[in-house]
């Protein structure tokens, strides 16, 4: 990303006078792009690039391609090959001035970069509080509680601050970002709290934060094995809904007896029980070395201890996966992972945490052909419930009463202010 750090300083004169090279964010656009070799972009207002042999114009809908690990742009009859990546600077920088990348818009400036030589990354790079504008509505519900919505405004703010010098991604690895497509109610929220973060001992904290704890919150160290701080102590949570959730498990996804292996198109007919659960397992297998095509059989055996945190989260179990495997020139082997008696967080993302939501188990069964499991809470449970701030907003809380609850002991500092 060599052109990034030119992005600050040249900024700095086109944005307003409030603005300084500290309140800048750079944020690399995953989320919707995903990993693609082609994209379109569209400009609303004047833009321009660091090559003045390059015009870019207003309403002309571009192409950018990779290939044989080079930019080509084409649009306004004319095809490019760029020696680097194209970068675009707005004239000026307001509302009015946008990239428009598959129909999303984005505002501030964007260098559109080459990644691992056949994929095209946008990235991003806008002032902070414009970059939490398009936080605030996609991290919470824009109908959420303006006093809720603020104290969201803060979590992401001192996250943000805190991840300064590496460019975030637009996703749950750091915080979802959905460029400019502001809410009223969150747009006022991050301007009602300007520059406020949120501190310890006068050190910006981690906010972390997620859906719904489960009615019990959790210490730091129990989720990332990391020295335990005292702002994120386990303790009930009378203001969390416990979101209750459930799924089921089929023992046997495909019967081996019932495949036609006779029937040319056996492969493509066979058809796994509970696809949802199955399709994520395939990628979990494809990226622990089982590439390709996969059928997946049968979970032999699946089982979560019974020993639990202080918080009642559960800390171990055990799975076994039978699939067959279709090597690239067709042969087809049968293969079985086994993971035994290992940290559940190794077995969530087999199954999914969407479904798998949170390791605060109720109850596990097994009745010898299914395996069902229930639990409370959607996400690690550590710092902010977002589901309990919205309760405390509904009940006339403020925001500062919403940050004390979660992160207690904490301070409320602003980051313009000295």
């Amino acid at each position: 990303m060599r052109y990034l750090l030119l992005f600050t300083s040249l900024l700095f004169f086109i944005f307003p006078i409030s603005t300084t090279a500290e309140e800048m964010v750079t944020v690399r656009l995953v989320n919707k792009i995903g990993n693609i070799p082609k994209l379109e972009f569209r400009l609303e207002g004047g833009y321009s690039t660091f090559s003045p042999m390059l015009t870019v114009k207003e309403g002309v809908t571009y192409s950018l391609k990779v290939e044989k690990g080079k930019l080509i742009l084409q649009g306004a009859d004319m095809k490019i090959i760029l020696n680097d990546s194209l970068v675009l600077i707005p004239e000026k920088y307001n509302t009015n001035q946008r990239v428009y990348i598959n129909g999303q818009p984005y505002l501030g400036a964007m260098e559109f970069q080459v990644e691992k030589e056949k994929y095209i990354r946008p990235v991003n790079q806008l002032p902070l509080d414009d970059y939490l504008k398009g936080v605030v509505p996609f991290e919470s519900y824009p109908s959420w509680p303006l006093e809720t919505l603020k104290a969201q405004a803060l979590a992401a703010r001192t996250y943000a601050v805190s991840h300064m010098n590496q460019p975030m991604n637009d996703t749950i690895q750091y915080q979802v970002y959905g460029g400019y497509q502001w809410k009223e109610s969150s747009t006022k929220a991050v301007e009602e709290t300007r520059g406020e973060v949120i501190t310890y001992k006068g050190k910006l904290i981690d906010a972390f934060y997620s859906a719904s704890n489960g009615g019990i919150t959790e210490n730091n160290s129990h989720v990332w094995k990391e020295k335990a701080l005292p702002y994120f102590p386990i303790k009930r949570d009378p203001y969390d809904p416990t979101y209750p959730w459930e799924f089921s498990l089929e023992r046997v996804q495909v019967e081996l007896k019932k495949i036609d292996w006779n029937y040319p198109n056996w492969w493509q007919g066979t058809v796994e029980e509970d696809l949802e659960i199955v399709s994520v397992m395939k990628r979990w297998l494809a990226r622990n070395g089982y590439p390709g095509d996969i059928k997946v059989l049968a979970v032999p055996h699946f089982e979560i201890s019974e020993e639990t945190l202080e918080s009642g989260r559960s800390l171990r179990g055990s799975i076994s996966v039978d699939f067959l495997h279709r090597l690239p020139e067709g042969t087809i082997m049968f293969e079985r992972v086994s993971l035994e008696n290992v940290a559940l967080d190794r077995i969530r993302p087999m199954i999914g945490g969407t479904t798998f939501k949170s390791y605060l188990i109720e109850s596990f069964k097994e009745n010898g052909s299914t395996y069902t499991v229930k639990g409370l809470g959607f996400g690690h449970g550590v710092g902010m419930s977002q589901w309990g701030a919205a309760v405390m907003g509904e009940q006339g809380k403020s925001y500062r009463e919403i940050i004390e609850f979660y992160y207690p002991g904490t301070s409320l500092e602003n980051i313009y202010e000295e």
